[in-house]
């Protein structure tokens, strides 16, 4: 049975939560791999609306296992909070569907405090505009090996000395930094607090999924943010602080990178972008108003307004190629709806000369201008369609066209949040 990674192609806010549920359905697994509760989904099921961050978007489907791997970063008091939140709009989480790796580093309160520090402390131009949530320094302890992880909850001596040797490391930053040293003893007694309650979803996350695959059971690999803010192929240094690119659901989750059948990236049908960085297709004018209106593009997480301007084939075929993408679902088609023309950015100009990808360096990044190709728009509504036959034939041609400049298929085309309102071309589930 195929084994599906689903897979952000531009900076995130493609709309991958509506995806996911939508091929959760037929999923046995649905497994996060990567990120923090930085990044969220909302699924609109019916009349209910589910806004999730740390949790799989599987939750909201009963009969399925939801997965959060060893890839990610957990705040446990976070994580009890949306759960008791999902619950109480008649979602049943229990550890019969809900299971945690137990080498899952978690986030504490001093990574948010620290993530918070310097970013106010930062200087101008040299804000990352992360959420402030603690995501970078817990990924940072991970690597440091200096991080708490849910498996150390269960022992006291382990966990003071986890906590000790994270100590060491922030007092210093935060002395530097104008803070107060952490009180080890309120640490402590709030981590042995919460612990029975992340301990009893706590398993051999890899084990369970490569038992799960030998029995011949869908496993769906749900990632957060988008492969343009991977830890190294993102746009450095305004990106995330985890790989984010589909090879990462190996690695995230421990059940190998053979068990990876299909890659899906989800796709806009224009591009968005939240917090600071380079964006070559960035309109800031009555175009890129009308597209983050039209489009509700206010992060789920923040609230923040995003950044918006036209589809940029050169990035989608860049992180198509990183990612390994069999194939993409193209979102938000309808957005598009009633523009006269629409520009596809296809290579940048770069001091003279044509490129066909990003360069690396950021100076480069943030020179590159765009070199644009224009084709007509259509003025009937794409909103709702479930077939290619309610498509207007201009936006047939504007999808055929991503798919030529990008060298990658469309496997779905997305009409609205609504689940069902989704255009099948290729099941990524097909055996």
């Amino acid at each position: 049975m195929a084994n599906v990674v689903v897979v952000g192609t531009q900076w995130g806010d493609e709309g991958k939560g509506k995806i996911v549920d939508w091929l959760s359905e037929r999923a046995d697994v649905i497994a996060r791999f990567q990120g923090g509760h930085n990044a969220g989904h909302t699924l609109v099921i019916g009349d209910a609306v589910y806004k999730l961050h740390a949790l799989p978007s599987g939750v909201v489907r009963g009969g399925k296992l939801s997965v959060i791997g060893n890839g990610v970063v957990l705040d446990p008091w976070h994580l009890l909070q949306e759960i008791e939140t999902i619950r109480a709009q008649g979602v049943d989480i229990s550890p019969a569907n809900l299971m945690i790796a137990e080498n899952t580093p978690l986030i504490l309160p001093l990574h948010g405090e620290l993530d918070r520090g310097r970013e106010a402390a930062a200087n101008p131009g040299t804000k990352i505009g992360t959420t402030g949530r603690g995501i970078g320094p817990a990924y940072e302890d991970k690597v440091g090996r200096r991080a708490v992880r849910v498996a150390d909850l269960a022992d006291t001596a382990t966990l003071e000395a986890r906590v000790d040797r994270a100590l060491d490391h922030h007092n210093a930053l935060r002395k530097g930094l104008g803070m107060d040293a952490v009180d080890r003893a309120a640490l402590i007694a709030a981590l042995q607090d919460i612990a029975p309650a992340i301990l009893e979803y706590a398993a051999p996350v890899w084990k369970v999924l490569n038992e799960k695959r030998k029995a011949g059971k869908r496993i769906l690999f749900e990632g957060a943010q988008g492969a343009l803010l991977d830890i190294d192929f993102g746009t450095y240094p305004f990106v995330t602080s985890s790989n984010v690119i589909a090879g990462q659901a190996a690695a995230g989750t421990g059940l190998g990178p053979n068990g990876i059948d299909y890659v899906l990236g989800i796709t806009k049908a224009y591009t968005t972008r939240v917090g600071e960085g380079p964006f070559p297709t960035e309109l800031e004018d009555a175009d890129g108003q009308r597209l983050g209106e039209r489009g509700h593009e206010f992060g789920t997480t923040t609230g923040r307004q995003r950044r918006c301007g036209w589809f940029d084939a050169c990035l989608v075929r860049q992180t198509c190629a990183t990612s390994g993408v069999g194939g993409i679902a193209l979102t938000k088609l309808d957005v598009l709806d009633g523009f006269e023309e629409l520009k596809i950015c296809t290579g940048y100009e770069l001091d003279g000369e044509t490129l066909d990808y990003l360069p690396t360096a950021a100076d480069q990044q943030a020179r590159a201008t765009p070199i644009y190709e224009t084709i007509p728009g259509w003025s009937d509504s794409t909103a709702g369609a479930r077939s290619w036959a309610d498509l207007p034939a201009q936006a047939i041609k504007y999808v055929r066209r991503i798919e030529e400049l990008i060298d990658c298929p469309v496997a779905l085309v997305s009409t609205s949040p609504e689940r069902e309102d989704t255009i099948l071309v290729t099941d990524p589930f097909a055996d």
